[in-house]
Parts: C-alpha cells; structure tokens; sequence
C-alpha cells in the first residue's frame, strides 16, 4: 500500500513547520545556537499538537551535520537517518508498551555507552505518565546526573501524573491547542501542495471540529477528501463529522426563541432521520448557544468563539436573544446531555429540553395570569355580595332587644360574624401615643407608587387595599383605615406581600394595622377627648398646688414658667 495518512505525509519537519507553538520552537532554536540545551524536557500538552514531532525536530537539529543551527537542513546523513529512524541514537519509545523497572535499567545501562553515529543519544519516551511509580524511580539518578552526550525528552498529554521529583529535574514545555486560525493557515498549505480543492467553510468546519488538534484535523480532512467527489464541501466535513451546521442550529435557536415548537420539532426530527448523533447535536448546539452568549456580551471577542462562525445570520440572531433567555436555555440543555447518557432513547430528552425552552414564558405567563385573573374575580364577587350585605343590615330596623340604652356610652368594638375582623384596638392606641406628623406625611407621599407597585407584583392583593388610606403612623407602624370590614379580613390574606412592597417602596419596615373606617373614626375621636381631658386635668393640677399660687402672688403670671 502506497497511500499515506495527511498527517503522516505532513508531518513537521522543521520548527517552521509545527503550528501554534511558536512560544516553545523559538525558544528551542535560541538555545541550540547557544548552545546551552539541557539534558531533559518535558513536552505537555494535549494530543496532536505537535510534542513527539518538535522532540524529533529538536533531536535532528543537535545532530545536524551544519550545527549549530536554527533549523535541521534534512538533507545531510544524520538528518536523514533520524527522520527515516535508521540512526539507532536517537530512541523513541511508547511508554504505555515498556513500564516496568527493567525497561528503565535497560536504558541505564545502555545510556553510559557514546553515540556512534552522531553527537548527541536522545531518548523519546511518549506518553511518559504510563511508567510505574518504580520504573520512575529508577530513571532517577540518570535523569538527575546523565553522561553530556544524551539527552532526554519526556512526552506526555498529563503531567499531573509525573512524579515531582522527575518534573524539578527537568525544563517544561507546555503546548497549547492550536488556534482554529493555525489549523486553517496549514491545511491551506497542505490542500495547495496536493493539489485539492477544498471551500473556505469547510475548512473552518474542520478546525471546529479538531479542538486545538493538528492531527485530528489532517484525519478529518482525509475523510472529507474520501467521501467528497471533486470538491470539498461543508456537507461533506458535516457527514464525516457527525456535526450540524451552523445554518441548521441558528434555525433551531431562532425558532425556539420564536416560540415556534413545531418548526423547532421538525428541524430535530429531520437531523435525527438524516442520521446525526443525538449526543453531538446538543454538544455542538450548547456551544453554539455558548458563542453565541460571549458575542452577544464582547462582540470585539470573535476569537475567543469556538464553534461559531460570525456572519448576517448569526450577527441578527445575537440581536434578537436576551443574555438570560441564552443562560436558561444552556441549563436545560446541560442538563438533557446529562441524562442521554443513560438513556436508550436521547431523542425524546432533546424534544422534552426543546418544549421546555421553547414553552417556558408562554407557560408562566399563562399560570400567573389565570391565577390574577381568578383570584381577582374571586375577591372582586365575594366583596360585592358583602357589601351587598352590609348595607341591608344598615338599612333594616334593629331587634327590640338588641337595641342599646340612650344613655349608655358607646365604645369602639368589632362586630361578631362569619367574617368578622377582631379589631387590634389596644395596638391602634400605642401607634397613636407615638404617632409623628412628619411619619404619616412620609406614607402619604409615597402611596401611590406604593399602590403602583404592589399592582404590578401581585394583582390579588392589591386589590384589598387600593381604597384604603393611611390614617395614623410612627417609626414602627401605620394605621390604615379601610371602607369595610371586610376589607380588612382579606387584608389579612395578603398581609405578608403587601407590607413587602411598602417596604421595598418606602425604604424602611412598617406593620400595617387594618381599621374600618367607622371604628376609626370613633376610635379617633375618643382618643382626642381623652388627650383634651388630659391636658385641662394637668392644667387644674398646677392651678390647684399651694407653691405655683405663691409664687403666682410674688412675679404675676407673665413672668411664671412651669415645668414638671
């Protein structure tokens, strides 16, 4: 078989060559021409980034015959012989295949010996994390202490996983995803050198798909090559891919902001028939929704975007969304990837996160309006009947033997019944014996926002109290008088929402203490007489006290000041 793997035909050869690590070769390259390399490195990073191949480039570039140089010339003998692995001093080995201690002591053994055909034994061992705890221990003093012709170049996709011990005594390059950006610029390279024709958007698609991977990307490439004709198209990476498109998930998202369930159903049913992953679609769609999130927040960030491409349509979908409805939706979606994992049947999680998204202010909208509207239809009939009520018992004579005697004083008192309301009548009179005139005017002036707002936050319980008003306050309560008893029953349902808005409104807790408006007036009045009464009995006091007329008789009144 004659056909070789993209990525094996294009694989590095010089640092030039490797992509997105630019922060890793030029430091390489300035130590080899200084001479002053180390005898080991780590290279970490995720898979296909580029470690094994700059550990190879690295060990041509020592040995190159036109040393010291930047770059290896790959075409002298020790060039040659490393890249097509016929020089036995430069090592490579898979450390998942030789992770026991006598692995290691083989290359102990064997490091003491001189190179024989080049300057420099280096030793490639991938995937170091996979070595036993004991083998590492054995790579110790050889790494701590090593002959000046070797050199060690320790790979690995986890680091965390290497012993301290082994990390201090090395130099650690860690690599980076390459950037979508990277991925492109080098499959242009490589599709230009071969001689294949491949859209601009199925490039981009490729790198999206790749994940920071150069390897991944050449192996998706290959696959598009194969499945396409002449040409390859964003269809064909998205067939290979499993993928949706950018296209597909902007319809989707436009249709379940739109509140368009059947549209947003179809477009999923349509996917899942066309054979598309389940798992994939909501993986590639919470990341759609996450670009489309971070656009819509630094719309100057387009490089930080992952999945998303920007164009008109994206651009007018970003407009059209709200940051908490984007926010929302991305719960219920992590949430369904959570529970099709386990389940024989994702489609029917999908449409349950798709009606959920899709439904959600239509449904509270429709809960919180049908209970306003029953609840004020309620309360509005069930105070018309007793108001209804009230004003036939005002009008029907009274019993004989109820009625009182003429001369019998009356005195403020809640009438017993079905719905009667126990009037707090000896908390009115501490609210009035610390009742300011500065208190009350504050509740008036605030009263009709207070009213305003309670009717937006709670239509039941505004309607309670919009034809009350405040009658008396202090730092600590109000008295509000009502028109009927009645109302301050159904006050009492409301009580806890309604105090939470006045004090929202008026920035400062108050109690409020219902009062017919009958029952206030009396009140009101008997509380007035009894502070009239006070102050003419105070007066007689002092009039009446043998030391205030003495000293009446001495200055006269105009000069006399009394004070208790």
């Amino acid at each position: 078989m004659s056909y070789q793997a993209l990525y094996r035909v294009w694989r590095p050869r010089t640092f030039e060559d490797v992509a997105g690590q630019s922060h890793i070769t030029r430091t390489l390259q300035n130590a080899i021409v200084q001479e002053k390399f180390s005898h080991a490195y780590i290279f970490s990073g995720p898979r296909g980034t580029g470690k094994t191949s700059a550990a190879k480039i690295f060990a041509k570039t020592i040995n190159c015959e036109k040393a010291p140089v930047k770059e290896p010339c790959n075409e002298c003998a020790s060039c040659r012989g490393i890249q097509d692995g016929s020089i036995s001093d430069v090592i490579e080995m898979d450390a998942a295949s030789h992770t026991s201690v006598e692995d290691i002591r083989d290359i102990r053994d064997k490091v003491k010996y001189a190179s024989s055909s080049v300057p420099y034994k280096v030793y490639i061992i991938d995937e170091v994390h996979m070595i036993s705890v004991n083998a590492f221990n054995a790579l110790l003093k050889t790494l701590e202490e090593p002959p000046k012709h070797v050199v060690f170049i320790l790979a690995t996709t986890e680091p965390h996983k290497i012993p301290l011990t082994i990390l201090s005594r090395c130099q650690r390059f860690d690599f980076k995803p390459i950037s979508s950006q990277a991925i492109v610029e080098r499959m242009k390279t490589i599709i230009a050198s071969e001689g294949i024709s491949v859209s601009e958007e199925a490039l981009e698609t490729v790198a999206l798909a790749a994940e920071g991977g150069m390897r991944d990307a050449l192996s998706i490439l290959d696959q598009a090559i194969s499945y396409s004709e002449e040409t390859v198209q964003l269809e064909d990476v998205l067939a290979v891919t499993g993928g949706v498109s950018q296209e597909i998930l902007t319809d989707i998202v436009r249709s379940m902001h739109g509140k368009n369930v059947q549209e947003a159903l179809s477009l999923l049913d349509e996917l899942i028939q066309n054979g598309k992953d389940p798992a994939r679609f909501v993986y590639d769609l919470i990341y759609f929704l996450r670009d489309l999130l971070l656009f819509k927040s630094a719309p100057t960030l387009e490089g930080i975007l992952e999945r998303a491409i920007i164009n008109d349509g994206f651009r007018q979908l970003a407009d059209a969304v709200t940051a908490d409805w984007i926010q929302d939706a991305i719960m219920h979606l992590n949430k369904c990837q959570q529970e099709i994992k386990w389940s024989n049947s994702p489609k029917v999680f999908i449409e349950i996160a798709i009606l959920t998204i899709t439904n959600k202010d239509n449904r509270e909208n429709e809960t919180n309006n049908a209970a306003d509207s029953e609840a004020v239809t309620k309360l509005m009939g069930r105070l018309e009947h007793l108001e209804k009520e009230l004003t036939a018992l005002k009008t029907s004579p009274p019993a004989a033997g109820r009625q009182a005697p003429a001369n019998e004083p009356r005195r403020p008192q809640a009438r017993p019944g079905k719905n009667s309301y126990k009037i707090p009548f000896e908390k009115i009179r501490y609210v009035l014996q610390e009742a300011e005139k500065p208190a009350l005017k504050e509740v008036q002036s605030q009263w009709a926002a207070f009213l305003s707002q309670l009717k937006s936050t709670s239509a039941p319980a505004h309607a309670t109290i919009q034809d009350s008003k405040p009658a008396a306050a202090s730092d600590k309560a109000i008295v509000v008088q009502f028109k009927y008893e009645i109302h301050c029953s159904l006050f009492l349902d409301n009580q806890e929402t309604i105090e939470s808005v006045l004090t929202s409104v008026i920035g400062k807790k108050l109690t409020i203490i219902p009062i017919p408006a009958n029952n206030w007036q009396e009140l009101r009045n008997e509380y007035i007489s009894k502070q009239e009464q006070s102050a003419t009995s105070d007066e007689e006091e002092k009039q009446d006290d043998p030391l205030i007329e003495e000293a009446r008789k001495l200055v006269g009144d105009e000069l006399l000041e009394i004070h208790d």
